[in-house]
């Protein structure tokens, strides 16, 4: 098997920390896109398995020591904790200077993780994943889009916040977007 040189943005999120050791086994080489490498949790013998790049993709472009020789990347970044009514213009511009970064790569291909985006109303989270799709098709490299619905685990965001509602709520009134249909999935199957 060849071994590839991938990038994983949003290392240090749910998913991400969940893929590294997979890609790792695999042989693969990895290099972790993250604001802060300190801040990943990840033990002594992963980190000297694993190269960093510290990037903030919402600040302005600089390329100048971005890896040029990327086989693939994971465009794992999602806003889902953003206290900010602005998150959706946030994501758009992080897969926009996502794209700019990998635009001087040799990079193939992209696997981006969306959510289930079949409505044609959609909620401002959903419609902000879709926005994003979008933008990561401008790019120019192939991009393979996973629709997940709720990431079911032990610590997945959309999985902690529905538990924690049936705990507290036995009975509630919900917005009209909650009739969306879903499709939990494990998180090992993501």
């Amino acid at each position: 098997k060849k071994r590839l040189k991938i990038l994983l943005t949003g290392a240090n999120g749910y998913i991400g920390l969940r893929l590294l050791p997979s890609l790792l086994e695999k042989g693969h080489e990895v290099i972790c896109c993250v604001r802060d490498k300190n801040r990943i949790p990840l033990d002594p013998e992963t980190r000297k398995r694993v190269s960093f790049y510290e990037v903030d993709f919402l600040k302005d472009v600089d390329t100048a020591d971005f890896p040029k020789d990327i086989d693939a990347a994971y465009y794992l970044i999602h806003s889902m904790s953003a206290s900010t009514n602005d998150f959706d213009e946030l994501e758009a511009k992080a897969a926009k200077n996502f794209n700019k970064y990998l635009a001087e790569t040799s990079i193939k291909h992209v696997v981006y993780l969306s959510g289930i985006v079949n409505e044609d109303t959609l909620s401002k989270h959903l419609s902000s994943r879709k926005k994003v799709e979008e933008i990561l098709y401008e790019g120019n490299y192939n991009l393979t889009v996973l629709r997940a619905g709720i990431v079911v685990g032990s610590g997945s965001s959309s999985f902690e916040i529905i538990r924690d509602l049936c705990e507290k709520l036995p009975i509630m009134v919900a917005p009209k977007w909650l009739k969306t249909r879903i499709q939990p999935i494990a998180n090992r199957d993501v």
